[in-house]
Protein backbone atom coordinates (compact mmCIF):
# COMPACT_ATOMS: atom_id res chain seq x y z
CA UNK A 1 0.00 0.00 0.00
CA UNK A 2 1.04 3.80 0.12
CA UNK A 3 2.53 6.19 2.21
CA UNK A 4 1.59 5.65 5.95
CA UNK A 5 1.50 9.11 6.79
CA UNK A 6 -0.52 10.73 3.65
CA UNK A 7 -4.28 10.74 3.10
CA UNK A 8 -6.25 12.04 0.02
CA UNK A 9 -9.37 13.57 0.13
CA UNK A 10 -11.56 14.58 -2.24
CA UNK A 11 -14.29 16.65 -1.96
CA UNK A 12 -15.73 20.16 -3.35
CA UNK A 13 -17.47 20.73 -0.19
CA UNK A 14 -15.24 23.24 2.45
CA UNK A 15 -16.86 22.06 5.48
CA UNK A 16 -16.71 18.38 4.86
CA UNK A 17 -13.22 18.93 4.24
CA UNK A 18 -12.45 20.45 7.51
CA UNK A 19 -14.55 17.36 9.15
CA UNK A 20 -12.30 15.09 8.04
CA UNK A 21 -8.89 16.80 8.65
CA UNK A 22 -10.09 17.75 12.04
CA UNK A 23 -10.35 14.29 12.34
CA UNK A 24 -7.71 12.75 10.83
CA UNK A 25 -4.77 15.52 10.97
CA UNK A 26 -3.33 13.83 13.78
CA UNK A 27 -2.73 10.22 12.61
CA UNK A 28 -2.27 11.44 8.72
CA UNK A 29 -0.68 14.75 6.65
CA UNK A 30 -4.31 15.38 4.62
CA UNK A 31 -4.31 16.38 1.10
CA UNK A 32 -7.01 18.07 -0.30
CA UNK A 33 -8.52 17.45 -3.92
CA UNK A 34 -11.50 19.53 -4.87
CA UNK A 35 -12.03 16.71 -7.50
CA UNK A 36 -12.37 13.22 -8.55
CA UNK A 37 -10.33 13.58 -11.59
CA UNK A 38 -7.18 14.61 -10.24
CA UNK A 39 -7.22 11.76 -7.64
CA UNK A 40 -5.10 9.18 -9.86
CA UNK A 41 -2.24 12.02 -10.43
CA UNK A 42 -2.74 12.52 -7.14
CA UNK A 43 -1.64 8.42 -6.03
CA UNK A 44 1.89 9.01 -8.25
CA UNK A 45 2.37 12.07 -6.62
CA UNK A 46 1.60 11.27 -2.78
CA UNK A 47 1.48 7.48 -2.96
CA UNK A 48 -1.24 7.70 0.24
CA UNK A 49 -2.13 5.61 2.53
CA UNK A 50 -5.88 6.25 2.50
CA UNK A 51 -8.09 7.88 0.13
CA UNK A 52 -11.61 9.17 1.19
CA UNK A 53 -14.05 10.37 -1.28
CA UNK A 54 -17.23 12.64 -1.07
CA UNK A 55 -20.28 11.01 -3.02
CA UNK A 56 -21.00 14.07 -4.71
CA UNK A 57 -17.29 15.81 -6.06
CA UNK A 58 -17.43 18.02 -8.46
CA UNK A 59 -17.15 16.67 -11.83
CA UNK A 60 -16.47 13.27 -11.05
CA UNK A 61 -19.02 11.38 -8.29
CA UNK A 62 -17.20 9.34 -5.85
CA UNK A 63 -18.50 6.26 -6.62
CA UNK A 64 -17.04 7.05 -10.31
CA UNK A 65 -13.99 8.24 -8.77
CA UNK A 66 -13.52 4.66 -6.45
CA UNK A 67 -14.18 2.51 -9.54
CA UNK A 68 -11.55 4.24 -11.52
CA UNK A 69 -9.32 3.74 -8.49
CA UNK A 70 -9.99 0.20 -8.71
CA UNK A 71 -9.66 -0.37 -12.71
CA UNK A 72 -6.14 1.53 -12.20
CA UNK A 73 -5.20 -1.04 -9.56
CA UNK A 74 -6.05 -4.20 -11.59
CA UNK A 75 -4.14 -2.82 -14.58
CA UNK A 76 -1.12 -2.29 -12.38
CA UNK A 77 -1.09 1.42 -13.17
CA UNK A 78 -1.54 2.16 -10.07
CA UNK A 79 -0.62 0.89 -6.37
CA UNK A 80 -3.49 -1.02 -4.89
CA UNK A 81 -5.08 1.44 -2.49
CA UNK A 82 -7.84 2.02 0.65
CA UNK A 83 -10.68 3.78 -0.37
CA UNK A 84 -13.39 4.81 1.74
CA UNK A 85 -16.89 6.78 0.74
CA UNK A 86 -18.30 9.78 2.36
CA UNK A 87 -22.23 8.86 2.26
CA UNK A 88 -25.17 11.15 1.66
CA UNK A 89 -28.07 8.72 3.32
CA UNK A 90 -28.21 4.89 4.38
CA UNK A 91 -29.52 4.16 0.81
CA UNK A 92 -26.10 4.88 -0.68
CA UNK A 93 -24.37 2.42 0.92
CA UNK A 94 -25.19 0.12 -1.81
CA UNK A 95 -23.45 1.94 -4.51
CA UNK A 96 -20.75 1.87 -2.10
CA UNK A 97 -20.44 -1.52 -2.31
CA UNK A 98 -20.93 -1.80 -5.89
CA UNK A 99 -18.00 0.42 -5.87
CA UNK A 100 -16.06 -1.66 -3.57
CA UNK A 101 -14.49 0.50 -1.26
CA UNK A 102 -12.83 -0.91 1.53
CA UNK A 103 -15.61 1.11 4.04
CA UNK A 104 -18.13 4.53 4.47
CA UNK A 105 -19.29 6.48 6.92
CA UNK A 106 -22.47 8.37 6.31
CA UNK A 107 -22.77 11.93 7.22
CA UNK A 108 -22.55 13.87 9.09
CA UNK A 109 -19.32 12.33 9.73
CA UNK A 110 -19.03 11.30 13.31
CA UNK A 111 -15.66 11.98 13.86
CA UNK A 112 -14.45 9.52 16.47
CA UNK A 113 -16.31 6.67 13.91
CA UNK A 114 -14.46 7.98 10.53
CA UNK A 115 -11.08 7.68 12.53
CA UNK A 116 -11.97 4.42 14.20
CA UNK A 117 -12.67 3.36 10.54
CA UNK A 118 -9.37 4.83 8.72
CA UNK A 119 -7.18 4.52 11.41
CA UNK A 120 -8.46 0.41 12.07
CA UNK A 121 -8.80 -0.61 8.38
CA UNK A 122 -5.49 0.98 7.48
CA UNK A 123 -3.65 -0.87 10.30
CA UNK A 124 -5.01 -3.89 9.42
CA UNK A 125 -3.55 -3.42 5.82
Amino acid sequence: MGNSSVLLVATSVERTYQEVEAALSGDYEVVRLQTGKDVIEAIYTHNPAVIILDLQIGNMGGVATCLEVRLESRAERIPEQKVFLLLDREADVFLAQEAEADGWIVKPIDPLALQHLVVTETISQ
